[in-house]
């Protein structure tokens, strides 16, 4: 089992940048794939960007890509989300999430969930 605390949330202006951190506990995270999701008010949760067990296969929605970067380092069992261009749009809260599997996309893969960090991004 492993368990998520994430980061790096905040407030910041259209245009500006954040690095979100997640934190795994355990000495197996390099086992895991990992996501970040979110979820905006009165909206569904919503995926953002994969990695695999290695950093070597990543995917993102269609709405993020070139803006957002997801990496990971496994010698610190941390998994990042750099945020770049933020408009309103992106914000929501963020989770990250920890699966055994393959990458995959769907919130209902992932086993394995942090409390959150909320992301908001002023007009």
């Amino acid at each position: 089992q492993v368990q998520l605390v994430e980061s790096g949330g905040g407030l910041v202006q259209a245009g500006g940048s954040l690095r979100l951190s997640c934190a795994a506990s355990g000495r197996t995270f390099s086992m895991y794939a990992m996501g970040w999701f979110r979820q905006a008010p009165r909206k569904e949760r919503e995926f953002v960007a994969n990695i695999n067990w290695n950093g070597g296969t990543t995917d993102y929605r269609d709405s993020v890509k070139g803006r957002f970067t997801i990496s990971r380092d496994n010698a610190k069992n941390t998994v990042y989300l750099q945020m770049n261009n933020l408009k309103p749009e992106d914000t929501a809260v963020y989770y990250c999430a920890a699966t055994l599997s393959s990458i995959r996309v769907l919130p209902d893969e992932y086993p394995y969930w942090g409390q959150g960090t909320q992301v908001t991004v002023s007009s």
